[in-house]
């Protein structure tokens, strides 16, 4: 078998390692994890009981010099507005901000490729400025980098949640985004039949959403945005950790379990869920969606396994 060697930074609960080593599977492919890292004590408790591995903490103290040499570098890193006073540019750009860690790394280890994940907000963010100094400092760096605002719900996930995908490569190739499929993964499939009754949320609060929203889909996620306005579909909304308490609730009347959360996201039953309820939300919203992660990495590692025509196609 061929072995991939990669690490994740700003790791929180493992979505980048669980896509890894779910389409390595797929492929007959070894993936090894060299280095990990995440600030929150929470997502290492999560990463180690799944993963086996604690990761290490704050990345601002971390020696690039002592991280293993490796073929990938994966990260869902924070977004930060970067200063261009003056007349830097790139790498300097990004000092003060914790993509400035990314980029040292990058820098001292040089591996083949990388994929980044953010909220799609980061290409407005700052306007625009943010990303232009990520992808310059990228390019500074000598990695080809292209960006792309993919959906969950357009590679099997029944949760509406974008987020920009960079990948960049050392060496200048064809590579291009994983297209999209056809449909995705119904509700049914996703909620579970028995649910605790904390989960329902108060009669008052069933009563005044059904009487300003009447549903067209017999199961369906029901979303109040910040205006007070109700929609819903046969998918969910985006998961995010700060959400208020009835953000999205199941068919009106009660609000996802960690199970469901983790599984919109991509993450299968087999992932042990050892934090309390309100650390599951928080990890489950900050985490990267497993079935983009996956297209991408697909579309990825033929670059990285060079070989015969048969290896670059898996």
């Amino acid at each position: 078998m061929k072995e991939v060697r990669f690490i994740d930074l700003f790791c929180g609960m493992g979505g980048f390692r669980q896509a890894m080593i779910e389409v390595c599977q797929q492929y007959a492919i070894a993936p090894q994890c060299v280095f990990s890292c995440d600030i929150d004590r929470f997502c290492q408790d999560s990463y180690e009981a799944n993963f086996g591995e604690r990761p290490y903490g704050d990345i601002t103290k971390i020696d690039e010099n002592a991280i293993a040499d490796h073929d990938i570098l994966f990260a869902g890193f924070p977004c930060q507005p970067f200063s261009i006073i003056g007349q830097k540019k790139g790498f300097e750009d990004t000092r003060g901000t914790l993509f400035f860690d990314i980029a040292r790394i990058l820098k001292h280890k040089a591996p083949k490729a990388l994929i980044l994940e953010n909220v799609k907000q980061l290409v407005t963010h700052n306007g625009g400025k943010t990303l232009q100094v990520v992808l310059a400092t990228l390019k500074e760096l000598d990695y080809y980098a292209q960006y792309a605002v993919l959906n969950a719900l357009d590679y099997g996930l029944p949760q509406k949640r974008e987020r920009v995908i960079i990948v960049g490569f050392k060496e200048r190739n064809d590579f291009s985004f994983p297209p999209q499929i056809e449909s995705y993964k119904p509700l049914c499939e996703i909620l579970e039949k028995k649910v605790d009754q904390k989960y329902y949320a108060s009669q008052y609060i069933t009563n005044k959403r059904k009487v300003k929203h009447q549903s067209n889909y017999p199961l369906s996620i029901w979303h109040e945005n910040k205006s007070g306005n109700i929609s819903s579909y046969p998918y969910s909304c985006a998961l995010r950790s700060g959400a208020s308490h009835n953000y999205l609730l199941v068919n009106g009347e009660r609000r996802l379990t960690p199970r469901e959360m983790f599984r919109l996201q991509g993450f299968p039953d087999s992932y042990k869920i050892v934090v309390n309820d309100h650390q599951a939300k928080r990890q489950a919203g900050n985490a990267a969606p497993i079935n983009i992660v996956k297209a991408a990495i697909v579309s990825v590692l033929p670059y990285i396994i060079k070989g015969s025509n048969d290896e670059r196609r898996f």
